[in-house]
């Protein structure tokens, strides 16, 4: 298959009174429709990699490629809109918009490159509130909900764009076992019925053990890459 994700030699310093190397020279691709995990230890440079993925972060060295495109030349307007159209985000923490229901904060990054929302774009948001299994809230306040249903309405936005490539950071950290459980069944039914690519960073070993490939970063290097 098609790889979607590339990154080739990627280093991250962060620069400051003493420079910190959180990455090197990672060498990883993902292929288009995969269901993978990254693991690793707090501070072994997941997050870094999985915000260069996303483009939030640039590497020091090396390129990240992705739908068969380097980003190096690629302007922050360009990334921006390349990251609105193409990736999806879910972080530990939901992010919603208090001040919106839970409709209004799936349409957001649909809202975020056109002035509104018609009939069919609305459509789209209330089914995938509905595949989400939280139809029912789809007019309550982001704080009018559980965390569960927060974090639902989290991931039902970041799909509103129908992004090939999916991207989350401890999507059930704050979560009872049951609903990890229900999160992680919507985000392989996602990738099954839309062929979404999901990277998901994850403590959880149960999450990781149900994915089909399991990278382990440790000090900022690739330490297995196990493919089930």
């Amino acid at each position: 298959m098609t790889n979607i994700v590339e990154l080739k030699k990627v280093d991250k310093v962060y620069r400051g009174a003493v420079d910190t190397h959180v990455l090197f020279s990672i060498d990883l691709s993902f292929e288009q429709g995969s269901f993978n995990s990254i693991v690793g230890e707090s501070g072994s440079g997941k997050s870094t990699l999985l915000n260069i993925m996303g483009t939030l972060d640039r590497p020091t060295a090396g390129e990240l490629w992705l739908e068969g495109r380097s980003t190096s030349s690629l302007n922050a307007d360009s990334m921006a809109e390349l990251r609105n159209r193409s990736i999806g985000f879910v972080f530990q923490f939901h992010y919603l918009l208090p001040e919106f229901s839970a409709l209004e904060n799936v349409l957001m990054p649909y809202l975020i490159g056109n002035r509104k929302a018609g009939a069919g774009v609305k459509k789209r948001a209330e089914e995938l509130l509905d595949l989400m299994g939280i139809a029912r809230v789809k007019n309550n306040m982001a704080n009018k909900m559980s965390g569960g249903q927060q974090q639902r309405t989290a991931i039902a936005r970041a799909l509103m764009n129908n992004p090939k490539i999916f991207l989350a950071d401890e999507p059930t950290g704050n979560l009872d076992s049951e609903n990890t459980a229900v999160i992680y069944r919507i985000l392989r039914d996602v990738n099954r019925q839309f062929g979404t690519t999901f990277i998901i960073i994850t403590h959880d070993r149960r999450i990781a053990e149900q994915t089909d490939r399991i990278v382990k970063i440790k000090d900022g290097r690739i330490a297995t890459d196990l493919l089930r």
